[in-house]
């Protein structure tokens, strides 16, 4: 496997570039609390902000500079958490200067991009991770352990359904809504939340091979109602539909998979699993970490030392990134 060919780590001593709102209480503490990992730098353009951080946080070095984490010898991990034009920019960078990268989604703002990225880590002896932690919380391992399980059955369609209203409460909030500006987020709120929801399906049933879709652009270049299906090699269909125009109090959440003797329904934003089947209805609940990321972040650290596999490699990123585009007709 290809995390045993690269050189282990004794500790994983981070430096985070884009220390804004997602790593507040999502990821940043996490890399404090993992085991062999430490949060050693951290990097925002806004001076008193990073300093605020990196007080608040404990993190002995704090700076506005990027190069200054990256030309770091203490630091041999990067965490890229800048809104996505800058993440091939970054990933790059780090993966020049020889250290591990851990890339928030969406990996990029194009697949062109992510293409560059993959690139760069084939010729690189640094590893990279996508940030796509939801494979490591607990209720989407045990919807994936019910599926292996055969709980449902053999499934044939997964259905998501995601309306939103133009303020969604799942969108985490910043200082300036980026994610609306296409240049900076490569698509609007689909392709903030979108990337997860379509990992977990490559996660559930794996290779897929036919992607077809399309969207309404509004006036501002960014879309607002997305659909689109997928068929899965093992013969699985998708088929989602993301919305964001929803009117207040009418929003919606959910993915239901549906197999030849049941069907399995849960948010991805939620902390429950529900399964019925012939036997009847079964609930699992779940009491979601308390930072977000770090499941998978302790996955990565252990990747970073040779003692795991890659929870979700570059190459896996780009092809999800291809997928987004095709779902919206790119």
């Amino acid at each position: 496997m290809d995390y045993s060919t690269k050189k282990p780590m004794e500790t994983i001593q981070w430096g985070i570039i884009g220390c804004g709102d997602v790593t507040e209480v999502k990821s940043g503490p996490a890399f404090q609390s993992t085991k062999d990992s430490k949060l050693v730098g951290v990097m925002r353009r806004n001076e008193s902000k990073v300093k605020d951080f990196a007080k608040r946080h404990n993190v002995p070095i704090w700076t506005s500079d990027a190069n200054d984490l990256l030309n770091n010898d203490q630091i041999n991990a990067i965490y890229v958490a800048t809104p996505p034009s800058s993440h091939l920019k970054y990933a790059l960078a780090a993966l020049q200067a020889g250290k591990n990268v851990y890339l928030e989604k969406p990996m990029a703002l194009t697949a062109r991009e992510a293409n560059e990225i993959v690139s760069a880590v084939d010729r690189s002896k640094a590893k990279l991770s996508l940030a796509h932690y939801r494979r490591k919380l607990p209720a989407f391992e045990k919807v994936k352990l019910l599926l292996e399980e055969q709980a449902i059955g053999k499934p044939f369609l997964a259905d998501i359904q995601l309306f939103q209203p133009r303020q969604s409460s799942l969108i985490a909030k910043s200082d300036t809504d980026w994610r609306l500006v296409p240049e900076i987020s490569g698509g609007g709120y689909f392709y903030d939340l979108a990337p997860h929801q379509i990992d977990l399906m490559y996660y559930f049933f794996g290779a897929f091979d036919k992607v077809s879709g399309f969207a309404y652009v509004n006036e501002n270049k960014v879309e607002e109602t997305v659909n689109g299906i997928m068929h899965f090699e093992n013969k699985v269909q998708l088929r989602a539909v993301w919305n964001f125009t929803a009117p207040e109090g009418f929003q919606k959440e959910e993915c239901v998979i549906y197999g030849t003797q049941g069907s399995i329904h849960f948010s991805f934003y939620g902390d429950q699993v529900l399964l019925r089947n012939r036997n009847g209805e079964e609930t699992f609940q779940f009491i979601p970490p308390t930072h977000i990321q770090q499941p998978m972040i302790s996955a990565v650290v252990s990747y970073f030392k040779g003692i795991q596999e890659n929870p979700c490699s570059a190459r896996e990123g780009a092809l999800i990134m291809r997928a987004m585009e095709q779902f919206c007709g790119r």
